[in-house]
């Protein structure tokens, strides 16, 4: 057996023992070459930072084919019809749309959710990591992830969308559903999940954009109604896919992020206790660090468009890419001591928020929120340490853990 088979071998997302720390296998994948095609599941593999950085700004990828191909011109199967629902609301979201469909949304999107809106954005985060973070300490502890990681994040989308709070309750599930789509080879359980919330959660947005068109607020969903330019305005589906993708793009990675970083931190006292100590001067290159080091995306998928050449591989048009987030996060060729935590690490281009035309929009907003809930946690809870072993979540494509308990 050559190393590159090996390679591919060890490459199990359904393995738990895998999930649980993908990491060596990458390495291999690294050490046997740029590109690996992996039957199991039908993409190529794509495992070093330089590759995954350039393709990712590829034009001859896409995210979607439909702009160019039908199915069965790409050589691709339909979805089945009954999953019609996740994919009409799926596929009208910039992330899951090419040019020229794709810029115009964005452009439209980014008069709304402009740089001013995410910093007014900033206290409100905070007071609200602060006051998240109190009650956990109240109480002696619990699950990080249910009493801070997941809150924060829902409440700030909720709050720049406008949803009443008495609905927020409604979003974590309708999100947690719908990703589930997001992992390699979804059971059909899932996939009756996620249409269920699509079609759950695109009839509430259509009744808030419904009244925000009769009495609009100061709220992202009144200003995506707004956005104008040359002409062109959102479509109603346009604005129900932004909310969607908003949400769940915007919360999932911090959600992640904050879990994976506080396990990452419990598994390492001397960086913790060197947080401990300077938190103004280390935090913000850790939250860079607690990205890179444990991704919470672990791979993006690109459809390849026009041949392309990968170190004298040719990948034909109607191939899928798996660019290998978390393993280009650990590339030794870009990153010293990939496998060490260093929160100090000022050169650290890491790609957990994309790059290219499809870079996070979010990102710095997920930026406050990981600061904020780490300076509010460092502040009033000075001796938290974790309280049980976590159990992983089983899927590989979103990195987290079901819960973190931890005590103060």
């Amino acid at each position: 057996m050559d190393a590159a088979f090996e390679a591919v071998e060890a490459f199990a997302p359904s393995s738990p023992e895998f999930v649980a720390d993908p990491y060596p296998a990458y390495a291999r994948l690294r050490e046997a070459g740029r590109a690996h095609y992996c039957p199991p599941t039908g993409q190529w593999l794509i495992p070093r930072h330089a590759d995954v950085s350039a393709l990712l700004r590829d034009r001859r990828l896409g995210r979607t084919y439909l702009h160019r191909f039908t199915h069965e011109e790409f050589g691709r199967t339909p979805p089945p019809p009954g999953h019609e629902p996740f994919h009409t609301l799926n596929d009208n979201g910039m992330l899951d749309l090419e040019a020229p469909t794709h810029t115009r949304i964005r452009r439209l999107v980014s008069k709304a959710f402009t740089p001013r809106t995410v910093e007014g954005l900033r206290p409100y985060v905070e007071r609200l990591a602060d006051d998240l973070v109190h009650d956990l300490v109240a109480d002696g502890g619990g699950d990080l992830k249910a009493r801070v990681a997941e809150p924060l994040p829902v409440a700030v989308i909720a709050q720049m969308l406008g949803i009443p709070e008495s609905d927020r309750g409604l979003l974590r599930p309708w999100s947690a559903a719908i990703c589930g789509m997001y992992e390699l080879n979804p059971s059909k359980e899932t996939a009756a999940h996620a249409v269920r919330a699509s079609l759950e959660f695109t009839a509430y947005l259509r009744e808030l954009i419904s009244a925000r068109r009769e009495k609009p607020a100061e709220d992202l969903i009144s200003g995506l109604i707004a956005a104008y330019e040359d002409g062109e305005s959102l479509t109603e589906q346009e604005m129900i896919s932004t909310c969607v993708l908003l949400l769940n793009a915007g919360h999932e990675a911090t959600v992640n992020a904050t879990v994976n970083g506080w396990h990452a931190l419990f598994r390492d006292p001397a960086q913790l206790a060197a947080l401990r100590a300077d938190p103004a001067g280390l935090v913000p290159t850790a939250v860079e660090e607690l990205m890179r080091y444990d991704t919470p995306l672990q791979l993006f998928e690109r459809w390849v468009l026009d041949d392309i050449e990968i170190d004298g591989v040719t990948i034909p048009r109607g191939a899928e890419l798996a660019l290998l987030f978390g393993s280009a996060n650990h590339d030794p060729a870009v990153f010293a001591d990939p496998a060490e935590l260093d929160l100090s690490r000022r050169d650290n281009p890491h790609i957990s928020f994309s790059a290219g035309i499809h870079y996070c929009i979010g990102a710095p907003l997920a930026r406050i929120e990981l600061t904020a809930s780490l300076h509010a946690l460092l502040r009033r809870a000075p001796a938290l340490r974790l309280a049980a072993p976590p159990p992983r979540t089983p899927n590989f494509v979103i990195r987290g853990f079901e819960e973190l308990l931890v005590t103060v």
